[in-house]
């Protein structure tokens, strides 16, 4: 399967985290969207939003990072279904925190961050209170769980781990004032599947953004 991305993407290295979760080999192919890579035809013609990641498998192509996360459980994870369970209602729990990542913790960091880091613009404090309301919901769900959607480790942890390890280690967020979220955090950096890739990709965030 061809994988197109770009590791300093917290979206993509959640797919690098399913996949290795669920033991398939990505034939990884970096697309630097600085140098406008996404826009060269060949690639259009595979994904015509232009975005990654981006996973080609045969002759099925399909972009989103959730999507792709979960289609790799589906086809793939066949011997263990605790990523994302057969269960409906473990099921809707995980497909909730992976929107609330998309809809509201990981958009309030976007919004916050990114104009700075990607546009030298000053930080915006109105957004990064947007920011703290998404920490304080994922504190609350952590109160009653180990993980963010249950006991067990889910795709939804892949996501919002991506995302957090992002936020505190290229963007400095403080988050030792949620202090479920923080012990979360704090046992899963170094243990989640392909861990090592995603500090390769935040540490390529950082020379970006120190650049």
């Amino acid at each position: 399967m061809d994988f197109y991305y770009m590791p300093l993407s917290p979206p993509c290295r959640s797919v690098l985290m399913t996949a290795k979760a669920v033991g398939v080999e990505l034939n990884k192919k970096y697309l630097n969207l600085m140098a406008g890579e996404h826009m060269k035809p060949e690639f259009l013609k595979i994904n015509p939003q232009h975005c990654v990641p981006t996973l080609v498998d045969g002759d099925f192509a399909l972009w989103e990072s959730r999507p792709i996360m979960i289609y790799l459980v589906e086809k793939y994870g066949k011997k263990d279904d605790s990523l994302y369970p057969c269960c409906p209602k473990k099921r809707a729990i995980i497909n909730q925190r992976l929107y609330f990542d998309m809809g509201t913790l990981y958009k309030s960091f976007a919004e916050y961050y990114y104009p700075k880091s990607f546009y030298g613009k000053p930080l915006d404090e109105e957004a990064f209170k947007k920011l703290e309301s998404a920490f304080e919901f994922l504190n609350t769900f952590l109160s009653g769980s180990k993980y963010v959607a249950g006991d067990s480790m889910t795709l939804a942890d892949f996501a919002i781990m991506a995302s957090l390890s992002t936020m505190v280690e290229v963007a400095n967020v403080d988050i030792s004032k949620y202090e479920k979220v923080a012990k979360w955090y704090n046992c899963l950096k170094d243990t989640v599947p392909a861990a090592d890739e995603n500090w390769e990709g935040i540490e390529e965030f950082k020379k970006f953004v120190n650049k």
